[in-house]
């Protein structure tokens, strides 16, 4: 795998989908430096589970972007392809006019720098990646193709990094917004157990 969480994400200029439907030739995630990104890829277009987590990070959207996150999607379709599943309805097992970028990694460039390229096949594993505002790879996770995943633990995921952005602070195991964190410290982490440890 060529990409690292806590090193510089890859960067990449490609053809999207926008919102609109237009096409965007040089689409860059460098456009979106300042901002946090959540890039997932998925295999191919009219197929089976993909439909249900793009439709899903759609369904999200708000969620995301009142955490300031921009989502952008990305397969090793053409851009054309893209736009036709775009105007296919749902309920014909398109996706609709989706409100988030579509990118097409047709050269297989992208996939193949995020290590999720499946190069026998040309398609990309269910590959999602957390990129900070300045550009750093903060988390990443990566499902085989039979495997949807879960829109929600990236949610998760934004709220974690940016309340230890804002804080300083550490967020244990399924932490959400809310929950008790700790500090990188003996005292602290002893403190925190005090409380919970009979949840262990």
């Amino acid at each position: 795998m060529s990409v690292q969480v806590s090193k510089p994400a890859p960067t990449f200029t490609a053809t999207a989908v926008m919102p609109d439907n237009s096409f965007k030739e040089d689409f860059s995630l460098e456009d979106y430096r300042g901002k946090y990104v959540v890039l997932f890829f998925y295999p191919l277009d009219f197929t089976f589970v993909c439909p249900t987590e793009i439709l899903e990070f759609n369904r999200k959207l708000a969620e995301f972007e009142k955490r300031g996150v921009q989502v952008i999607g990305c397969s090793t379709d053409s851009h054309q392809s893209h736009l036709a599943w775009k105007n296919q309805d749902i309920k014909e097992g398109g996706i609709g006019n989706i409100q988030y970028p579509l990118v097409s990694d047709f050269k297989k460039e992208i996939s193949s720098a995020y290590g999720v390229l499946l190069e026998e096949s040309g398609e990309a594993l269910r590959g999602s990646f957390l990129i900070d505002k300045e550009g750093v790879l903060q988390h990443a996770v990566i499902n085989n193709l039979p495997l949807g995943r879960n829109i929600d633990e990236m949610v998760r995921m934004v709220e974690a990094l940016q309340f230890t952005e804002k804080h300083g602070e550490v967020c244990p195991a399924g932490w959400h917004e809310g929950d008790d964190t700790m500090k990188e410290e003996h005292d602290s982490l002893k403190a925190y157990f005090s409380k919970h440890a009979e949840e262990y």
